[in-house]
């Protein structure tokens, strides 16, 4: 298999993560350049980890004809120019969450990449963690029915760098920030073949001296009747809190990734040391992650994305046209937190048109329809009935 070089954009926390996973476990595919926007961070990122160049110079990083896939760690004010330069390069492209700032920068970014042909993957890591890959496959045999409702929650106490907090070059708060992700998490479970039809969202500054939110909660409503909810949060105090639940006709499934990790420690020492992202001390009760770039989805995310690529496929199974839907969705939050009313989600739709509606199925009993069935706690079964002509509820004992 080819062992691909790549341009990194971008040398903070997310640069640092994607290059410890891309040079991590004696992985083949390497960082062969990093670009920087000053030269300070630019050598001593290029020294930490063993990166032969380095560059100021955003085409000449870009451009470099070693390297065949540019990988996009930059702040979302700069992705676009990005994109259009890697297109025009003949790069593959790798672009973290979220795409765009808004809908209509994402859609031009997709345009871009399927006129110029370019390989294109959205870098959405927590769809990937081992944890979430095992529940959907779970989802998709079957094991929870239909999926009726989603929900996705991070919080935490605010984002590592400037950037985040201005508006302008983030293109909103918490929700572009860590909504993305949830909103992601939703599409994967209910079905990305799915249309989300319109959104509830509330949102509001209540901590921070910003213009951006720092809270938000969204209800989305997807085609056929199934509900992705998410909480999002800057003002999160105890860590990073990742967790999301899974409701079926048949089943549920409840997963937390971060604050309750299966490592409990607690110390009164004085080592300093790193606990997590976004823990907020190294004292009392810690909940340490053993393998952050794993536990967060990054290394089967790059597996997908090069495996994708050497398959000669056009994309990976999260791609450009991914990151778009979630823009759009996006969108149609602040929208809705503006008007305090359902708002529709307006996008290009490339999925199913025509969806069954989740929970349709009837299990009858004597001609009435089946409500529910408990076991009593005397050992008997009662069952609830719904006469289908008259809409009388009724009960019977087993």
């Amino acid at each position: 298999m080819k062992a691909h070089k790549i341009t990194m954009l971008g040398t903070g926390l997310i640069g640092m993560f994607y290059t410890m996973t891309l040079h991590g476990q004696r992985r083949r595919d390497r960082v062969h350049r990093v670009y920087s926007r000053t030269e300070e961070r630019a050598r001593a990122f290029s020294a930490e980890w063993n990166i032969p160049n380095w560059s100021t110079d955003l085409s000449e990083a870009i451009q470099d004809p070693e390297c065949d896939t540019v990988v996009i760690g930059l702040p979302n004010h700069l992705h676009l120019e990005c994109v259009r330069l890697a297109a025009e390069a003949g790069k593959n492209i790798l672009c973290t969450k979220p795409l765009g700032r808004t809908a209509k920068e994402a859609k031009e970014m997709l345009d871009i990449v399927e006129q110029t042909g370019v390989f294109h993957g959205y870098l959405e890591d927590l769809v990937y963690t081992p944890k979430t890959l095992k529940a959907i496959a779970s989802v998709r045999a079957g094991s929870l029915g239909d999926i009726l409702w989603v929900r996705s929650r991070e919080t935490h106490p605010g984002p590592h760098s400037s950037w985040f907090w201005d508006i302008e070059q983030a293109g909103g708060g918490a929700i572009v920030d860590m909504g993305c992700h949830c909103i992601e998490i939703t599409r994967n479970f209910i079905g990305k073949d799915i249309r989300p039809v319109e959104v509830m969202c509330w949102a509001d500054t209540l901590v921070h001296s910003i213009e951006a939110e720092d809270q938000a909660l969204a209800w989305i409503r997807y085609e056929n009747g199934a509900v992705g909810q998410f909480e999002v949060s800057w003002a999160f105090r105890g860590g990073m809190d990742l967790r999301d639940e899974v409701a079926g006709t048949e089943g549920t499934i409840m997963l937390n990734h971060w604050l309750r990790t299966g490592f409990d420690m607690f110390t009164t020492g004085e080592s300093g040391s790193y606990v997590a992202e976004k823990a907020e001390s190294d004292k009392g009760w810690l909940f340490p992650v053993g393998d952050e770039p794993n536990a967060l989805g990054y290394v089967h995310m790059f597996s997908d994305m090069f495996d994708a690529m050497d398959a000669g496929a056009p994309s990976a199974h999260e791609d450009f046209y991914d990151g778009y839907v979630v823009n759009a969705i996006i969108d149609a939050c602040y929208a809705s937190a503006k008007s305090k009313q359902w708002e529709p989600v307006q996008l290009e739709w490339r999925g199913a048109t025509d969806v069954k509606k989740v929970g349709t199925a009837k299990k009858m009993h004597e001609g009435k329809e089946i409500i529910k069935d408990e076991l009593m706690p005397d050992g008997r079964t009662k069952r609830i009935l719904k006469d289908l002509e008259s809409g009388d509820i009724s009960e019977i004992i087993l």
